[in-house]
């Protein structure tokens, strides 16, 4: 009878070392799929995050290192690159444009000298991260370089203090240092720079100063025309002696009237700026004139994109 009882209990052992493994079995495999469909959602999750952060940081595909030592350094522009102009700050509240962007005293002039007093706050552009803190004797004086995820890099120039330190992230209107007169500076100002691959251009493309805000939600860049959309920037919003421009006078015959140097010397440029919904043959219409002659003088193509806010020439 024992032995009868020792047998049964070893049947039964048996049997379940032989029957477990079955259903474990039968368990990972009911279980693969599930596991297959978690890493394939895993994987789609990863994908939307990785596209998110470049919509979010369109810099990364334009800037390969992150150096504190320089400035700025120039390197192979895009030959198109759309800038996000959206949750801007305006580095200053003041109005008042000192000096344009351009040829100055013999030479080029890579920014805007905005007048602010020693102490006045100045404050960044836009989210991103402090890439220099430094002072430059015989330029820039205290300043401080930001990197923006927009593809920007904002140069702040001649503060009197530094309000942030190299490598930490900022949002758009922190405070990031105080007005000043220091370096290359014959009285307190801001020298504002907005910069694209090292690359200086006219602020003024994409702020309005005057009216304190941006011009357009995006500036479209392009490497065949920024130059001359700067141009046209300091002429509509420049200091032109007046410091500023009336937004009233766009579309009046007097706006970016020559003052005899320059291709347009003599001539009398009219502009119009873009509303909502308008087409380039709608524009046409209203002042005139027909599709060729927009495209001839703006240097645009027929089926460009109009974008709110942009500036046309059309005369």
């Amino acid at each position: 009878m024992i032995f009868n009882s020792i047998k049964h209990t070893l049947i039964v052992v048996v049997s379940t070392l032989f029957v477990m493994p079955v259903a474990a079995q039968d368990l990972l495999a009911n279980q693969a799929p599930i596991d297959s469909k978690m890493k394939a959602v895993d994987a789609e999750m990863l994908k939307q995050l990785v596209e998110i952060e470049e919509y979010d940081s369109p810099a990364d595909e334009l800037y390969q290192d992150w150096d504190n030592t320089y400035a700025h350094r120039e390197t192979a522009l895009p030959d198109s690159f759309r800038i996000d102009l959206r949750g801007f700050c305006m580095p200053t509240p003041s109005r008042v444009i000192t000096s344009n962007f351009g040829a100055r005293w013999g030479r080029q002039h890579k920014g805007l000298d905005i007048k602010v007093y020693i102490g006045d706050t100045i404050r960044a552009a836009f989210d991103g991260k402090v890439r220099v803190v430094k002072y430059e004797h015989r330029g820039y004086g205290k300043y401080v370089v930001i990197r923006h995820p927009n593809g920007l890099e904002t140069i702040y120039g001649h503060m009197s203090k530094h309000l942030v330190a190299e490598n930490q992230e900022v949002r758009a209107g922190d405070p990031i240092g105080l007005g000043g007169n220091t370096g290359r500076s014959t009285g307190s100002h801001l020298h504002f720079e907005t910069r694209l691959c090292g690359v200086a251009l006219n602020p003024a493309i994409m702020f309005d100063f005057v009216n304190q805000d941006v011009v357009a939600d995006t500036y479209n860049f392009r490497k065949d025309s920024y130059e001359y959309d700067g141009r046209l920037a300091t002429q509509l919003r420049g200091a032109n002696g007046k410091y500023g421009y009336d937004p009233a006078m766009v579309n009046s015959p007097n706006v970016g009237k020559s003052r005899g140097h320059g291709d347009n010397a003599g001539v009398s440029t009219r502009y119009h700026k873009v509303r909502k919904g308008e087409t380039l043959s709608a524009i046409a219409r209203k002042h005139g004139t027909s599709v060729n002659a927009l495209c001839r003088l703006n240097r645009i193509s027929k089926n460009v994109r109009l974008r709110p806010g942009q500036i046309l020439k059309y005369n």
